[in-house]
């Protein structure tokens, strides 16, 4: 009984890939009208989680972050979870 190998596969030279250009990241929008400045003053160690993901929200991670938001409802309603760890000041109209 003779065994038979399968023949191998032709090896075929692989395509040169062409490589995309990295995306242009989108911008956002400058915000115009009223905005207001958050700068964090206390630490959040030993706070609830839900508390630090507003702190995250906000876009402030350490004491001494500032970060400058709209004036908005929402935003509004993060400053008021979190005033005990933060200063606020308005800007604009």
């Amino acid at each position: 009984m003779a065994v038979t190998k399968k023949a191998a596969a032709p090896k075929v030279a692989k395509k040169a890939v062409e490589k995309k250009a990295p995306a242009a990241k989108a911008t956002r929008k400058a915000h115009t009208g009223p905005t207001v400045v958050v700068k964090q003053v206390r630490s959040q160690i030993g706070i609830m989680p839900k508390t630090k993901a507003t702190m995250r929200a906000l876009g402030l991670r350490k004491i001494g972050d500032v970060n400058t938001l709209p004036d908005r409802p929402e935003i509004r309603g993060m400053i008021a979870r979190v005033p005990h760890l933060i200063e606020v000041n308005r800007k604009g109209a």
